[in-house]
């Protein structure tokens, strides 16, 4: 595998083309999405070699969307929690009755 050496200005700052900041914007993405580094290492290995190879890539990408696809599902789950205790303790300020937020646990469901 031959990757080419980074090319810098006459002030010695690194140059990129569009292409490289692309590829660049999408090894970010997996890795901020929870892509492993050796597997982002991998996925990017089978990319610079080239035709021959795209069934594993396929499989590298399926996996890591079917995962990212389950922490969507977990935050939106916590996320309906939170904003059930928003409103709730929206209510208790509206109603003046703060203080009794806790008193009886947690105060979880929707309807209270």
């Amino acid at each position: 595998m031959f990757v080419a050496p980074v090319r810098r200005n006459a002030a010695g700052r690194r140059v990129f083309t569009g292409e490289e900041v692309e590829w660049l914007r999408v090894c970010m993405k997996l890795r901020s999405s929870g892509m492993p580094l050796p597997e982002i290492r991998r996925y990017a290995q089978l990319v610079l070699e080239g035709a021959g190879n795209e069934a594993e890539r396929f499989e590298i990408l399926r996996r890591h969307e079917a995962k990212v696809q389950q922490q969507v599902a977990d935050l939106q789950e916590a996320l309906g929690i939170i904003h059930r205790k928003v409103e709730i303790y929206a209510r208790h300020f509206s109603a003046g009755t703060a203080d009794q937020l806790w008193r009886n646990g947690p105060e979880c469901d929707p309807a209270s």
